[in-house]
């Protein structure tokens, strides 16, 4: 059984004034609030994600 990759992303600014397919797609990412942090598979889908919106993120490897 193989572990999936996990990545730790965090919303580093704020939700205000931006698109809103950007909005959506960082709800999509699960973050709700300025420096909340989830952890994700790392997939092609959350990638696309995560490029789509690099700007305010910040994203790190998880442990485990």
């Amino acid at each position: 059984m193989t572990a999936t990759k996990k990545l730790r992303v965090t919303l580093v600014r704020g939700l205000m004034g931006k698109k809103p397919d950007h909005r959506g797609t960082v709800r999509g990412l699960g973050l709700k609030w300025r420096s909340h942090s989830v952890e994700v598979a790392d997939t092609p889908q959350t990638r696309g994600m995560i490029n789509k919106i690099g700007y305010m993120l910040k994203v790190t490897e998880s442990k485990g």
